[in-house]
């Protein structure tokens, strides 16, 4: 854990909760050089703590003699006062269940016990940079927005640096998607271009693509990034992704059309989509061409369960999702560029993101 300036000028405030005073000794040990750490030996002498003092963080121990672990989680997200304070739950336990029903009360990440020092250090830092980035993400973005409109000569450039600052956080939780939505913003470019769309149209749909994935700043790492086959409850809470970046980008008042990006683009053509079983036309257009490129560079990119598709397999891909998955016309489109794509650059590792 290092001292940074994210997390603002205050020291982060860890409560840490553990019927075991190694462990919060050890806690204490790893984190204590640049947070306030406090502690607790019970869950409820944890809600009573949380009910005087506010925090930034609790590590929470899931067995514990009075009130277990998921208990206080679920009373801390029933009171007001404290169902925004984020919870990394602890346990020596290795269950798929008891981890899924853990994020689903709550929780924003999960750690095994015994815990190495540069996890928990990791972990922690993590969390508290993405909580940060959550809490104040609205402002920033609007302060950016005003920023730019009253510096005329330098508001593109203020605007897209803030962008890309947002993208390379969204892309940070996900080590296997690393300029992805930088690609993404590139071949729905490249759809525009083919398309006729004017260079101001082009940039539009440039910033639309470089966010439509934002939303997954509000998803635990632990989901994002887990190499299993995630649990119908985690993929739920994977798909929520889409409505909490239309949340977070509709307050930027100047460009309404950002939030089409964040929400459409996981909406199929055939109307098994989501979030709102959107079918056909009745998807904005700019979600359509989204779509299409998405799912291409998903393809094209390395994933922690497969390399990179064969640029044949892709196109057969695209071909079988044409008017089920993807707009015919955008599909056709997406085939075509492929087609003149000759030696397959338009993929992950040949582009230097």
């Amino acid at each position: 854990m290092t001292s940074d300036k994210r997390y603002g000028d205050a020291t982060p405030i860890i409560l840490a909760v553990d019927d075991d005073d190694v462990n919060l000794f050890l806690v204490n040990s790893i984190l204590g050089k640049h947070a306030e750490i406090a502690q607790a030996h019970c869950g409820q002498e944890a809600l009573d703590y949380l009910a005087c003092y506010s925090v930034d963080l609790v590590l929470l121990d899931f067995r514990m003699p009075d009130i277990d672990g998921l208990e206080v989680l679920k009373i801390m997200k029933h009171r007001e006062e404290i169902k925004n304070v984020p919870v990394i739950m602890l346990t020596a336990e290795v269950d798929i269940e008891l981890e899924t029903e853990v994020f689903h009360a709550g929780a924003v990440d999960f750690i095994r016990k015994p815990f190495a020092p540069m996890v928990l250090r990791g972990r922690v830092n993590r969390v508290l940079q993405n909580e940060y980035l959550k809490h104040h993400l609205q402002q920033e973005v609007v302060l950016q927005t005003q920023l730019a409109e009253q510096r005329l000569s330098a508001s593109e450039r203020l605007f897209d640096q803030t962008i890309l600052a947002l993208v390379k956080t969204i892309d940070a939780k996900d080590k296997y998607t690393q300029g992805h939505s930088q690609r993404v913003a590139d071949y729905v470019c490249r759809i525009a271009k083919r398309i006729g769309e004017s260079a101001e149209r082009q940039r539009e749909l440039y910033c639309m693509s470089l966010l439509h994935d934002i939303g997954k700043i509000g998803i635990p790492s632990a989901i994002i990034n887990k190499p299993s086959r995630l649990t119908d409850e985690e993929y739920e809470i994977i798909k929520s992704h889409t409505t909490i970046g239309s949340e977070i980008l509709k307050t930027i008042v100047e460009f309404p059309m950002l939030t089409i990006g964040a929400r459409s683009h996981h909406e199929r053509w055939d109307g098994r989509g989501y979030p709102d079983g959107l079918m056909g036309t009745e998807i904005p257009s700019d979600a359509r061409m989204i779509a299409v490129a998405d799912a291409y560079d998903a393809m094209t990119s390395r994933r922690s369960y497969r390399g990179i598709m064969e640029q044949q397999r892709v196109h057969m891909e695209i071909e079988r999702g044409r008017g089920t998955q993807f707009d015919p016309y955008f599909a056709d489109i997406m085939l075509s560029l492929m087609d003149e794509d000759t030696e397959f650059l338009m993929r992950a590792d040949a582009q230097p993101y």
